[in-house]
């Protein structure tokens, strides 16, 4: 080939990324997805900040990341103190994850009732964005948190378990059939919303996640170890950058014991009779000011060949998922997504809830 055909090539390769790109972000606010157009990296290139570098690992940097999401209504994190698992934590014997896989797989094959539905506004989303009606599917992943039942006690069979989009922290699961089954029931029957089933009968404790964004990581060794080669990195780098923004970062659980419950909230609290959603909604508003951030290890959420892979919920609902993240990343995130509440669409893999007509940011109700 000669020079200039090479030149012509090259030149004609660059132009579709760019019209691919531009294509994106129109895309993403057509559907009132608040992006921004920053650089998804702060630093020059090469990096001069001495951030720490995982970029030689082998990384599908070709195809498209937009639409490499699977739609789920809710997602669950289940407390085990491990940053490694299983390779298929749901098929581990004996483990929290294993019995709510049955149970839920139960539920959903007597009822799927919940058919695919547009966002507001009767846009259609872009593929790898959805919302909670688009699917009945739980994803269920193990976190690095520590149990709060018993004081972080490793041969506990209570888990504490997060639960989202609902934002909700709920303690003593048992780690048995009988848990996960009284767990569904409680917090992830489709049926209900955010605040859970308003009639329960349970021993389970629950609260609102109490911090103004949760920051998953994926680590899972086992699965694939180019997410434990960055895990590690990004946890480090994302405290580096929230600290140095007055963020107070969190690697664990706080001890919620002194907090009120919901179920105090919801029950003899809310005699009144206000709305459970209402006053549900009213302590999720509260959290984003407050410039505290949650960061987790957790298993295998698919797409390891974009590692690192992130996943930032806020209390308002939403789920950002990154992929092909790297140190030189994180300062933009941070800025961007973490405290401006704007996605960077370079470096998108889908979401749930980000479509948000009216709002400015994901932050906003």
């Amino acid at each position: 080939m000669s020079t200039f055909g090479k030149l012509k090539r090259v030149f004609t390769s660059q132009s579709s990324q760019a019209d691919s790109v531009s294509a994106r972000y129109d895309a993403l606010r057509s559907v009132d997805v608040p992006v921004t157009d920053d650089d998804c990296r702060f630093c020059p290139d090469p990096c001069d900040q001495d951030h720490d570098d995982f970029t030689k690992m082998s990384i599908d940097t070709e195809t498209d990341l937009l639409g490499s999401v699977k739609p789920y209504r809710r997602q669950v994190v289940i407390s085990t103190g491990k940053s490694d698992w299983h390779q298929e934590v749901t098929e581990a014997d004996g483990t929290l994850a294993a019995f709510l896989c049955s149970v839920n797989e139960r539920h959903s094959a007597k009822s799927d009732n919940i058919g695919k539905s547009a966002p507001k506004g009767n846009k259609s989303l872009p593929s790898g964005l959805f919302t909670q009606d688009t699917s009945n599917r739980l994803s269920i992943l193990n976190g690095s948190h520590h149990s709060l039942s018993l004081h972080h006690d490793s041969t506990s069979k209570l888990e504490t378990v997060i639960i989202l989009p609902n934002y909700k922290v709920i303690t003593d699961v048992p780690r048995s059939l009988e848990g996960a089954e009284t767990l569904w029931k409680s917090a992830i029957d489709p049926a209900y919303g955010r605040a859970g089933s308003p009639e329960r009968s349970d021993t389970l404790k629950s609260w609102v996640l109490p911090y103004s964004c949760l920051i998953l990581l994926c680590s899972h060794k086992r699965r694939d170890k180019r997410c434990a080669i960055a895990a590690p990195v990004l946890e480090k780098t994302f405290i580096q950058s929230l600290e140095r923004e007055g963020w107070e970062v969190h690697t664990d659980l706080e001890d919620l014991s002194n907090e009120p419950t919901l179920e105090h909230l919801l029950g003899v609290g809310n005699a009144d009779g206000a709305d459970p959603e209402t006053v549900y909604r009213s302590r999720l508003t509260a959290l984003p000011g407050q410039h505290r951030a949650l960061i987790l290890r957790n298993s295998h959420i698919g797409g390891h060949k974009f590692a690192g892979n992130v996943i930032i919920h806020t209390p308002a609902g939403a789920s950002v998922w990154y992929g092909r993240v790297t140190a030189h990343h994180v300062e933009s995130i941070v800025r961007n997504t973490i405290i401006g509440g704007c996605v960077l669409p370079p470096i998108l893999r889908g979401g749930l809830n980000l479509a948000r007509p009216g709002c400015a940011t994901l932050y906003d109700w």
